[in-house]
């Protein structure tokens, strides 16, 4: 299936494969402990060369992560073979993907989440035959969106948060998402990697709301996470 890859996933690919945990975050991810979990990191395209990224929305009445965009995903259950199969059981049990239209193409450098102590691993798939979506538990998740890069590398659509704790990191406003903390930096960096960025206001900072504040950025687990995580 990989011979079937559109053009556009190089040079992302090529530069992936030489990834190295400081591409995505200032912590280093220790090299024993911490709660293994894996997220779906899955490009898809609507059109020919327009590709977009799966992305699911969290329940405004969960504790954690409430109303918090982030990619499907979460802890490893003992019977999963690797994070590929952490990412893909999650995914189908998130917004009911079909694991049998993706192809899994690489897995990121793992990174540690301090506060939960969570050490997740991004996995990078192409969804080579999409089709609908949406959450099996609304209680978990409530919207599941495509969201195109043309729109998630328009500048328009590019700022910075400051949570309260004083911590900055990549922000995307994107078809009623505010993406932040660990998803926007993991998705700022592939965006760099894949030459797909381009020059953005890095000056516009917007004070997280509260609302979003309460809690520390969602990286696909049940667990609240540390704020100081990937950045760009």
């Amino acid at each position: 299936m990989t011979d079937q890859l559109p053009d556009w996933w190089e040079p992302l690919l090529s530069r992936v494969r030489t990834a190295r945990t400081s591409d995505f975050t200032r912590l280093r991810t220790p090299s024993e402990g911490g709660r293994e979990s894996a997220v779906l990191v899955l490009l898809g395209e609507d059109r020919p060369g327009d590709p977009d990224v799966l992305m699911l929305q969290r329940a405004a009445t969960l504790r954690n992560h409430a109303g918090q965009p982030a990619f499907p995903g979460g802890a490893a259950d003992p019977g999963d073979a690797d994070p590929a199969a952490t990412a893909l059981r999650e995914a189908q049990e998130e917004v009911d993907l079909e694991p049998a239209s993706v192809t899994v193409l690489a897995q990121l450098p793992r990174l540690w989440i301090p506060v939960s102590d969570f050490v997740v691993t991004p996995v990078l798939a192409w969804w080579h035959s999409p089709h609908p979506v949406h959450p099996r538990e609304p209680a978990e998740v409530a919207h599941v969106a495509r969201l195109p890069v043309n729109e998630l590398v328009d500048p328009a659509n590019r700022l910075q948060v400051r949570h309260p704790s004083g911590w900055i990191g990549p922000a995307f406003q994107v078809r009623g998402m505010l993406v932040w903390g660990f998803t926007a930096g993991v998705v700022a960096a592939l965006l760099d990697m894949a030459g797909w960025a381009r020059p953005w206001p890095r000056d516009r900072v917007a004070e997280l709301p509260a609302t979003r504040a309460s809690a520390a950025p969602s990286a696909g687990t049940d667990e609240v996470d540390e704020v100081a995580g990937p950045t760009s």
